[in-house]
């Protein structure tokens, strides 16, 4: 599933074609998506202006002159951008036409991406106004997750994943980030000191950043709006790692599942 910095990979890509440009139309070819593309949404783009494409968590929001398109790139959506097109193939659910010709096009294998609309503030929108804060902003600090850690008896991993904690710290990225911060992905949340803590939420902030700088990890098929892989998986430390030596101390990665996810860490690093 395209994470974070895969997602804003996406949007630094789309975003120059985008903004200040006005859509000609919205070309659907299959509406059921995980939600139903609304009907009336080819009717709202057509002639609006692109103000800004910014980024909420794991939305895209495309901000028009008549309101907020939201589109999440779900289990395995990427977005291209195409100025001379192939026909559209059997996975090509949409295109967005500028006025400029550009054509930004929606390829989704398993249909779990959504776009939909809305006219208010998008902050407001069901999907995104239980979202904790931004890893990169700076709402998400120290103080935030001790606060939001404390009696907590939660395993630290699946907690830093609970998108009303922090969003966007996915699988990958939070065992990478609790390596780099030596915290072993069992512990439980409300025995970790501030101190190790704030380590935490530097790791989380420095991951993220290396990885959207890296374009994004390629897992299975993520590219960038270009057509062009990620190349964060070059730079993983112990994600997929389980048997091989730490790159520190050389002890082998372990594996293990929490919540439902597989774990990778160092059990000499992470304590």
């Amino acid at each position: 599933m395209p994470e974070l910095p895969e997602v804003e990979t996406t949007r630094r890509g789309i975003a120059p074609w985008l903004e200040g440009q006005r859509i000609v139309r919205l070309v659907t070819r299959v509406r059921a998506l995980r939600w139903p593309i609304p009907a009336v949404l080819p009717e709202r783009l057509a002639g609006a202006e692109v103000l800004a494409v910014r980024r909420r968590a794991k939305y895209l929001l495309l901000c028009t002159d008549r309101g907020t398109a939201l589109l999440h790139l779900g289990m395995s959506g990427s977005l291209r951008v195409l100025h001379d097109p192939p026909p559209p193939g059997r996975h090509d659910h949409f295109d967005l036409i500028t006025a400029a010709g550009t054509i930004i096009r929606f390829n989704d294998p398993r249909r779990f991406g959504a776009l939909l609309w809305t006219e208010a503030d998008p902050a407001h929108h069901p999907l995104l106004a239980s979202l904790g804060p931004e890893p990169l902003g700076a709402g998400f600090d120290m103080v935030w997750l001790h606060a939001h850690c404390r009696r907590r008896k939660i395993a630290i991993k699946p907690h830093i994943m609970n998108a009303r904690i922090v969003v966007g710290v996915g699988n990958i990225y939070a065992s990478e980030a609790l390596f780099r911060a030596g915290i072993h992905p069992a512990r439980t949340a409300g025995r970790i000191t501030e101190k190790r803590l704030g380590l935490l939420v530097t790791a989380i902030r420095d991951v993220l950043s290396d990885a959207i700088r890296a374009g994004g990890t390629t897992l299975r098929d993520f590219q960038q709006g270009d057509g062009q892989p990620g190349y964060f998986t070059q730079d993983l430390r112990v994600y997929g790692r389980a048997g091989r030596p730490c790159v520190v101390c050389a002890t082998p990665v372990k594996q293990r599942v929490l919540a439902q996810r597989s774990s990778y860490y160092c059990p000499r690093c992470q304590r």
